[in-house]
């Protein structure tokens, strides 16, 4: 469903959009502008969090890798030597 909204935009940024859309199809252009641009800095915003979290808790996921590893290393099978198969002449 579209509705329809009125825009106030400066003189420049109408005459960018009339550039690169065709007359008639300015509104599929702003559309599309949009959602890129949410899209983007969505993305960035989300990659910006996520690498904050990391960073404030890597200490405490390094000394939990390192108290679970004294734990499961013992339990892991180990795997025999690999050995070449004689040659045969």
């Amino acid at each position: 469903m579209h509705q329809r909204i009125n825009l106030m935009l400066p003189a420049e940024t109408l005459r960018l959009i009339d550039r690169v859309a065709r007359k008639g199809n300015r509104s599929r252009f702003v559309d599309q502008a949009v959602r890129h641009y949410v899209d983007t800095v969505g993305k960035a915003s989300l990659r910006k969090l996520l690498r904050e979290g990391a960073t404030r808790r890597s200490r405490r996921d390094t000394r939990l890798a390192e108290e679970w590893f004294a734990l499961e290393e013992p339990a892991w099978p180990k795997k025999p030597a690999y050995r070449t198969p004689p040659r045969q002449e």
